[in-house]
């Protein structure tokens, strides 16, 4: 019998006995012509593919062995799988009769494999009660691989994909077989185990015959796999490096792999790191941040990664390094897919724009992310408007002090005076013009605060404003009223009011309205610009104890503090709702010290609609252990130097010592203890992110 009969009855057999019947001896004398792939193989009728978009079948967990009826879909699920790879295998026979002898016969030998691992599912099967065809059967195996268009398609798809994969299941799952008693199929799986790595093995031969020379095997089998299959498929539970080590791949293989992430089926949502919005609004095409800003935006950009789901894309200028990845991934956070921007855009070629996304979730929505962004916008499946940007004039206003003052006005007429919170002399005036300023300056101190701080509406934190302490104005600070006034500027004129501590409030707004997300204490240096958050164990619910602990009177601070906060938020979302606003936003507030030495509230300074470094500490928060206190905070080259440290390499690695990583819980392991570098030390140039969780509140 010639192989390519023995591969066309296995390919389009109707029966299973046909298909898995064992070949005799077997000729390749007369190879055949080329054959190109059938929408599906023959099946038995019951074992046809299910639609595409039927809904998926549940797969059972290790959790669900006990039970015999589970073990048997399980054992269902494998034996189309392996079903599957013996029709491919027969499909490669068919469709290259041009490929070498060798492999021709590798690939018998593999198929025979398959066979009888189908044969040995169907008995275990059978004692757990389940006949195949019982349950309905994927087609993806087949709809990923069948196209392929040269054997090295072929290797890279099945072997260094799908039964790559398996040296994960398999393992697995054997150890659940056994956990549960059911010792025979734990024993059938340690032997699929086996000789999966056989199998791997042998499509790594011929992938690194195959491949470009001047590629790694892992820039080669990433350059080498087609949509929909990825890296991502190629790896289950928990990666196997003892198998993968005995198949023969690679260190650095191994380790891009386990760092390597990809959605399977969820649409993911993409991320990035745009801090500049605020200026870009303000000035246009004509905003440039300084070298400094500009390189910490490049530090900083993996950040987004803390605030996505696994499935997720974060873009990025450059993909961190496997080594910095693994450590994030050893502290528990699920890694997300990062995509490399190409001169600061997205890449045509890159197949993320022909993706079906889920939502477009940049730092900040603003003519930056728009531009960014917009490739992706037809892609869109999950927002409400698919196509529409998230920014429009509405939303350039809420990034306005002075809409932030309205609000504040708004809300102390309809609260009431309070003798623990401000007046509203204390909140800002905004003025377009030198003559407005100068009357709010005089307005001002005429009610008994000589020091005022002034702002541009919409800037950048700590910059884009002054502060008059003199009695009388200098000439520099009128020359930069005068100059922003000429600019065009709205600026917002208040009294400098003593702080005692800052706070932020993190929020959501929905589609069905504004959700609380959490609290943080912040730090700012006497600038204003951002150094530190930090979270208590009860961040989610309720404003931190210090802050509270400040007013001793009255007795019941915290209940009104929560009213406060409660209508701010009903105030705030009609606010967005108007501007047609979805997405995150967090309120900058503090407290302060009064004259006659009491503490009062001012419980809006700024609102900042878009991601901050507050609701990134929150989402930190969420792999610290309950009862944990959490400080994220942003070192410098100045701290840096203030520390005794020449590099944050050496600054990390000091780190690591004095405070290394605690994790405890199931099945998810989170921080008890320990701090954590966010971005790479070893690549940062002018900051370096880092989260330290503890028992005790940081100071």
């Amino acid at each position: 019998m010639e192989l390519h009969e023995f591969a066309e009855q296995v390919l389009f057999a109707t029966t299973l006995e046909e298909k898995l019947q064992r070949p005799g001896d077997l000729t390749d004398e007369h190879p055949g012509a080329q054959m190109f792939a059938p929408e599906m193989p023959g099946r038995p009728a019951a074992l046809g593919f299910k639609k595409q978009d039927a809904a998926k079948t549940a797969f059972p967990g290790v959790h669900q062995l006990e039970q015999q009826h589970e073990r048997g879909r399980l054992l269902h699920f494998f034996a189309n799988h392996e079903l599957l790879a013996t029709e491919l295998m027969a499909l490669v026979l068919l469709r290259f009769p041009d490929a070498p002898p060798a492999f021709r016969r590798a690939v018998l030998q593999t198929l025979k494999d398959e066979q009888e691992h189908t044969r040995l599912y169907l008995e275990r099967m059978a004692a757990c009660g389940i006949e195949f065809g019982d349950l309905a059967v994927s087609g993806y195996f087949w709809r990923a691989v069948a196209p392929m268009e040269n054997p090295l398609d072929y290797v890279a798809g099945l072997s260094l994909t799908f039964e790559q994969a398996n040296l994960d299941f398999a393992r697995h799952f054997a150890r659940g077989f056994a956990t549960v008693g059911d010792d025979a199929t734990a024993q059938l799986l340690d032997r699929i185990y086996r000789d999966e790595i056989a199998h791997v093995a042998c499509g790594l031969k011929w992938f690194r015959r195959w491949k470009n020379p001047e590629q790694s095997d892992w820039d080669a089998f990433c350059h080498q796999l087609k949509f929909p299959l990825s890296p991502q498929r190629a790896k289950g539970f928990t990666l196997n490096v003892e198998g993968r080590r005995a198949a023969g791949l690679d260190a650095q293989f191994i380790a891009e792999l386990d760092v390597f992430s990809h959605s399977k089926g969820r649409t993911p949502s993409v991320f990035v790191f745009n801090p500049f919005a605020e200026g870009r609004i303000a000035q246009g095409r004509s905003y440039t941040p300084v070298k400094a800003q500009a390189q910490l935006a490049r530090d900083l950009a993996n950040l987004p990664q803390f605030l996505c789901r696994q499935d997720d894309v974060v873009l990025v200028p450059h993909r961190p390094s496997v080594e910095f990845l693994s450590g994030i991934k050893q502290a528990g956070f699920a890694l997300p897919e990062f995509v490399q921007l190409k001169d600061g855009r997205l890449d045509p070629s890159d197949n993320l724009t022909q993706r079906k996304l889920g939502t477009l979730r940049p730092w900040a929505w603003g003519p930056d992310s728009v531009e960014l962004l917009s490739p992706l916008f037809a892609n869109v499946t999950g927002e409400i408007r698919t196509a529409t940007p998230r920014f429009h004039e509405g939303t350039a206003n809420l990034y306005s002090k002075a809409w932030s003052a309205g609000l504040l006005r708004k809300f102390l007429a309809s609260f009431g005076a309070a003798p623990w919170l401000c007046s509203p002399d204390e909140v800002g005036v905004s003025a377009n013009t030198l003559p407005e300023v100068l009357d709010a300056i005089a307005t001002i101190r005429a009610r008994g605060h000589h020091r005022i701080v002034i702002k541009e509406a919409i800037g950048l934190a700590g910059h884009n404003a002054i502060r008059l302490w003199e009695p009388e104005l200098l000439d520099t600070q009128r020359r930069w009223l005068a100059q922003a006034c000429e600019r065009g500027c709205q600026l917002v004129v208040e009294p400098w009011l003593e702080r005692e501590t800052d706070f932020s409030v993190q929020l959501e707004m929905t589609p069905r309205g504004l959700k609380l997300r959490g609290y943080t204490t912040l730090i700012n240096d006497q600038r204003g610009q951002f150094q530190a958050n930090r979270a208590a164990p009860n961040h989610a619910q309720r404003l931190p104890d210090d802050l509270i602990a400040l007013f001793r009177e009255p007795r019941d601070i915290s209940v009104r503090l929560h009213g406060v906060y409660a209508e701010v938020m009903a105030l705030l979302e009609a606010g967005l709702r108007e501007a047609d606003y979805l997405g995150p936003l967090g309120i900058d507030a503090f407290v302060y010290r009064a004259p006659s030495g009491e503490c009062r509230l001012k419980p809006i300074v700024e609102i900042n609609p878009r991601y901050t470094m507050g609701r990134l500490t929150v989402e930190l928060m969420k792999q610290a252990c309950p009862g944990c206190h959490g400080h994220f905070r942003l070192i410098n080259r100045a701290l840096l130097r203030a520390k005794g440290f020449e590099s944050f390499s050496s600054f990390s690695r000091s780190l690591e010592e004095k405070h290394p990583l605690h994790l405890e819980g199931e099945p998810t392991p989170k921080m008890r203890e320990g701090a954590l570098c966010l971005n790479d030390p070893a690549a940062a140039q002018v900051c370096l992110a880092v989260f330290q969780v503890s028992r005790r509140p940081s100071r």
